[in-house]
């Protein structure tokens, strides 16, 4: 069993590593690429960013905008070290097509590569626990650098109060709440849940897949899926403004979500979500890999994005 946990976090580690930045655009089916290269921030590192532009995108009509993690993962399988990809282009782009979707521009935040698990993790339900509980977490998330202070407020504050407004003043963008979204998986579902907390006013909705409720790679006398129950409990934000999904599959590491997933999902239900504004589902056989997400994206995207 330990090896099998030992393989399932190098997977998730080295699953999510940055490719080398290209000095022309990622190659893409449908629309076009504009990459910020290195964009720099006062909170967190710089990195690049790839804003994906519908294939008629119009500059006199405003979009929606997701913002997404991981975003060296969501377009290009060539620069991938897995060869895999979301396929956030064609999804999106057929979703629009059909009218199922508003236009919207996606803005991938490429991950910090080492820094990724410390950007990801909530910050304040980690924060909320006993010292010895936080010491012992960090001492056991060396492997994947979790031994270091956490980041995940900076880098929330980068996209709101920096990324944001350079996206609004250089694209067509709706710039309220009501056409703001983020995404991500596993860690990535994370810290898309957290935004839409700590930021109601900024995001509308929130695309968790196969959320990574666990936190480490432990599950046995594992305090952070609770605490992030807690969190949500006191911390959801209203219902009538906002629409959350999450999934999860049964195999490798999604193997784990279940039993928390189902404890979310009754909060979900307390602080007064339904079908109109919460998903929640379960995909039998899929495992942690950006094919099985790339599978069930249309999902998400259309429940989050066709509200406009």
């Amino acid at each position: 069993m330990i090896k099998y946990y030992f393989f399932l976090l190098l997977l998730l580690i080295y699953s999510c590593e940055p490719s080398k930045p290209k000095s022309s655009n990622e190659q893409v089916d449908q629309g076009t690429i504009e990459r910020l290269t290195n964009f720099n921030s006062s909170y967190i590192p710089a990195r690049n960013i790839d804003i994906w532009l519908p294939k008629d995108y119009d500059s006199t009509k405003k979009h929606q905008v997701l913002y997404m993690h991981d975003g060296q993962m969501l377009f290009d399988s060539t620069t991938t070290w897995n060869k895999q990809e979301w396929g956030v282009d064609e999804v999106l782009q057929a979703l629009i097509d059909e009218k199922k979707v508003a236009p919207t521009i996606v803005v991938g935040i490429w991950n910090g590569d080492q820094r990724r698990h410390i950007e990801y993790f909530p910050q304040k339900p980690f924060e909320r626990l006993p010292q010895e509980v936080q010491d012992s977490l960090k001492e056991t998330g060396k492997a994947y650098h979790f031994n270091q202070t956490l980041q995940s407020d900076n880098y929330l504050k980068f996209i709101v109060h920096e990324l944001k407004p350079y996206v609004d003043a250089h694209f067509a963008t709706y710039q309220d709440q009501a056409h703001t979204f983020i995404a991500g998986s596993s860690m990535g579902g994370l810290i898309s849940m957290y935004a839409l907390c700590e930021y109601p006013k900024i995001f509308g909705g929130a695309a968790c897949l196969s959320t990574h409720w666990i936190g480490t790679f432990e599950t046995k006398n594992n305090p952070i899926p609770e605490a992030f129950v807690n969190y949500l409990d006191k911390h959801l934000p209203s219902p009538t403004q906002h629409q959350i999904y999450f999934d999860y599959g049964t195999e490798t590491l999604d193997a784990l979500y279940e039993p928390t997933q189902v404890k979310v999902d009754s909060i979900m239900q307390k602080n007064g979500f339904s079908d109109k504004n919460w998903i929640t589902k379960k995909f039998t056989g899929a495992d942690h890999s950006e094919r099985s997400w790339n599978k069930r994206l249309h999902i998400p995207l259309q429940f989050i994005l066709a509200k406009s």
